[in-house]
């Protein structure tokens, strides 16, 4: 797999990752080619990464239409190792890879399918996490470990995590990490699409100008 051009100074420090791998079966249709705004979900995703990262990548199944439109929009397509359970990590696990190889030091993590984050998202996680560090989101709801920046230092322990078919909580191996825990309100922006219902609930919001 060609991980793309090196990156340049001074942007090269982080790289994004969008994780579209899930299957998306409530959902009856993969949801980051789904629309909103009359934009997809997957772009919704990388456009929010690329205002403040190097490069973004995708992480998706081979042959889906998540994998399509990446391409069509010159991104970098990751997929899972075939040993690796399905679940968030392993997707994780290749944008650290795909980070490394690049040169970047750090990894803003992101779902497809939450397209009323924040704007400020990745900026204050990554001001968060210092350099070398990590950071996750966290809601009057709780836990947002799929909202995330991750240092490239983390994937041997990631990789080892996920040894011999394991996948633990994502949660737990960003806590294991010392991750400092970022305040965001409302909880509303942070909220997964997961049926069609969610997607035309999203546009609503849309409209009236809020999450």
């Amino acid at each position: 797999m060609d991980p793309g051009p090196t990156l340049p100074a001074p942007r090269r420090a982080l790289a994004g990752l969008v994780l579209s791998g899930g299957r998306s079966l409530r959902f009856g249709g993969e949801k980051a080619a789904a629309r909103l705004g009359g934009k997809p979900l997957l772009l919704w995703a990388t456009g929010r990464l690329q205002g403040v990262c190097g490069a973004v990548a995708v992480n998706t199944r081979p042959g889906t239409e998540a994998e399509a439109l990446a391409q069509a929009h010159r991104l970098p397509v990751l997929h899972d190792a075939p040993d690796d359970a399905d679940g968030p990590l392993s997707g994780i696990k290749a944008g650290l890879i795909w980070a490394v190889g690049i040169g970047a030091r750090s990894l803003a993590v992101s779902p497809c399918d939450a397209p009323l984050l924040p704007e400020d998202l990745f900026a204050r996680l990554y001001a968060a996490a210092g350099e070398d560090g990590a950071a996750m989101a966290v809601t009057a709801d709780g836990r947002q470990p799929l909202c995330a920046v991750w240092p490239v230092a983390a994937l041997s322990v990631v990789t080892a995590a996920l040894a011999e078919g394991a996948h633990p909580a994502t949660w737990r191996m960003l806590e294991a990490l010392d991750a400092k825990p970022v305040r965001f309100d409302p909880p509303e922006a942070f909220a997964n699409l997961n049926t069609r219902q969610d997607l035309a609930a999203a546009a609503e919001r849309l409209e009236q100008g809020g999450p």
